[in-house]
C-alpha cells in the first residue's frame, strides 16, 4: 500500500468516526443499523484505515447513519461541494416528509427564492 492510500484510508476511517460520535453511536449500533450487513470488528477496521471502504459499503454506511453522503466518507467532497449544516438539516427534514409535505416543501422554497419572501 502506497503512502497516498495510507493516507487516503485514514482520512475515510476519520470521516466514518467523526459522523458515527456526532450521532453518539457505538460501533455495535451503528452495526445494528446497518442490519447486520456491517460487523462491529469490521466498522472499527474502516474507522482505523486497515480496511478501505467500497462505494457500496459508503453508501450502507451513509443511510445507517444518515447524516452524511457516501461522497462525504470517501473523501469525495471538499468545501465546495460539502453540504452545511443548515442544508444537512433541511435534506433530513425533507426526507422525513411525506410526499405531501415534501412538495409543500419545495413549493416553498421556489417562492422564496422567486422573491415572495
Amino acid at each position: 500500500m502506497t503512502k497516498a492510500e495510507e493516507t487516503l484510508n485514514r482520512a475515510m476511517g476519520e470521516r466514518l468516526r467523526a459522523a458515527r460520535n456526532a450521532r453518539g453511536l457505538s460501533l455495535s449500533e451503528l452495526a445494528e443499523l446497518t442490519g447486520g450487513q456491517y460487523s462491529k470488528p469490521r466498522i472499527s477496521n474502516y474507522e482505523q484505515g486497515i480496511r478501505r471502504m467500497s462505494v457500496e459499503v459508503a453508501l450502507g454506511l451513509a443511510e445507517a447513519l444518515g447524516t452524511v453522503s457516501a461522497a462525504h466518507l470517501l473523501c469525495l467532497e471538499d468545501e465546495r461541494t460539502a453540504v452545511g449544516d443548515d442544508e444537512r438539516r433541511l435534506l433530513e427534514a425533507f426526507r422525513r416528509a411525506d410526499a405531501a409535505a415534501r412538495q409543500r416543501l419545495l413549493e416553498s422554497a421556489e417562492h422564496i427564492i422567486a422573491g415572495g419572501g
